[in-house]
């Protein structure tokens, strides 16, 4: 894709500026680090164009002090760029399913309708499911109702989704699919996550 352009033009009847403000669904997944943080880093983006921005965190605990969090909290409130709002749904992290109480799974749920409405009422220009592919994942939140209300979100909403697992009806309806692999990590040596790396 040399100097911005898309190496296929479809016959789709929409102009190439109609073609490029078409809200995208993204979705990071794999095994790999840094799904989350490319996510943040797409609302670092949207926070400078002025874009309303909402966070919605489904796996890590709400106790985590999470840098970024810090860092777009701070960016949102200071009056330049847009405005962004963070919500934790979770009870704790994990990419193994550890805690199957139904606290979780009413968290995730409820997490998921607060989404819902947020679409509903345009709250936000960009929205970061955080985590959201885990409960996906393990059926606590219907895959084909989550597509089907991200294929028919009102305005210009764009919504990215990150998390190891993310089912392939998620993956098909996406506009963009990054998957991150990992090819080493210091965990594999036995080295637990470090401030500023990790969190």
């Amino acid at each position: 894709m040399p100097k911005g352009q898309p190496d296929v033009v479809p016959d789709d009847g929409l102009t190439t500026r109609q073609r490029r403000n078409r809200p995208l669904l993204a979705v990071h997944t794999g095994t790999g680090k840094g799904k989350s943080t490319a996510a943040f880093g797409m609302a670092l983006r949207g926070w400078n164009q002025g874009w309303p921005i909402g966070v919605f965190q489904f796996v890590k605990s709400a106790k985590w002090k999470v840098g970024e969090e810090r860092a777009l909290r701070v960016l949102g409130g200071s009056g330049e760029g847009g405005t962004v709002d963070w919500h934790k749904m979770g009870e704790g992290w994990s990419w193994i399913r550890r805690d199957t109480s139904l606290s979780n799974e009413d968290a995730a749920r409820e997490g998921w309708e607060q989404v819902r409405r947020d679409l509903a009422a345009e709250t936000y220009r960009l929205y970061v499911l955080d985590e959201f592919a885990y409960p996906l994942h393990w059926g606590w939140v219907d895959t084909a109702e989550v597509v089907e209300v991200l294929r028919d979100r009102p305005g210009f909403q764009h919504v990215v989704i990150t998390g190891r697992n993310a089912p392939q009806a998620l993956l098909d309806a996406a506009d963009l699919v990054t998957e991150m692999t990992k090819v080493k990590h210091p965990m594999d040596a036995g080295q637990k996550g470090q401030k500023g790396i990790e969190w």
